[in-house]
């Protein structure tokens, strides 16, 4: 078995794979001050939670975007597995064709999206990875990564709204009950959901203009079932979506 880690801004996700399966999936979230003992007993909760033993791992795998707790995790799952565990960045294999000016600035966990989407869904594909920030990322026909978009997330923005005005609440993110809400937290609820998925739709089909033919289309990350489910293009979501791109990457490495 492999122990896979997607190191975000506000969440950390673990999965483990064996044999191309994914066997569990679970959220933690991010704390740049924990020490590598306290991720060591988080990590070895979780298997115990999910009745896996960390002697039964032969590696690990790190894609990480937060590079202070890099290094910390990574320790915590070597010294929980005793094997060796690598990080997704300069000198990893993973067969992706990055056309960026700077391609070493693409953040690992678009790449492993990337891995995944092209080795699971026909080409060009757009990808939509909605977490702390929303990230666009777009694929020829060719399997070439050509860039994207980088906006703000939507707790960011919620956050934003609620911290810079004196009397609008913080609110859930419950589903709205209809497009023009009647009071203050509908109207909130209304306005950060559909604007969200209005915008989607939009880049998507500026992103099919220049690309010039259709694309397919697939969301992932902890706020994707929020949002997708209100825009009108078709959009696939794939919750596993990075996870199986570690778990690629890992195999051309290991």
């Amino acid at each position: 078995m492999i122990l896979a880690v997607d190191i975000g801004n506000s969440n950390i996700v673990l999965g483990c794979f064996e044999n191309d399966q994914i066997l569990f999936i679970e959220r933690l979230s991010t704390n740049q001050n924990s020490t590598e003992l306290e991720y060591t007993i988080l990590i070895k909760n979780i298997l115990e939670l999910n009745n896996l033993s960390h002697r039964a791992f032969e590696g690990g795998i790190i894609s990480s975007v937060v590079p202070s707790v890099t290094h910390t995790v990574q320790a915590a799952m070597t010294r929980l597995t005793g094997k060796p565990v690598m990080v997704v960045g300069p000198g990893i294999r993973t067969g992706l064709k990055i056309k960026l000016d700077n391609p070493a600035q693409l953040g690992s966990d678009r790449v492993a999206d990337a891995v995944a989407a092209i080795h699971e869904y026909p080409c060009p594909l757009i990808i939509i990875d909605m977490g702390t920030a929303t990230t666009i990322s777009a694929i020829d026909g060719n399997k070439n990564f050509l860039g994207g978009m980088i906006i703000p997330g939507l707790r960011v923005s919620l956050d934003s709204l609620t911290t810079r005005t004196s009397q609008l609440p913080k609110i859930s993110l419950d589903p709205p009950k209809r497009v023009i809400g009647s009071n203050t937290i509908d109207c909130m609820r209304s306005g950060i959901i559909y604007s969200n998925a209005s915008s989607i739709d939009g880049v998507v089909e500026k992103i099919e203009e220049e690309i010039g033919e259709q694309c397919t289309v697939i969301s992932t990350g902890g706020l994707a079932k929020v949002i997708i489910p209100y825009c009108k293009r078709k959009i696939i979501i794939d919750d596993q979506l990075l996870l199986k791109g570690l778990m690629i990457i890992y195999n051309k490495n290991r």
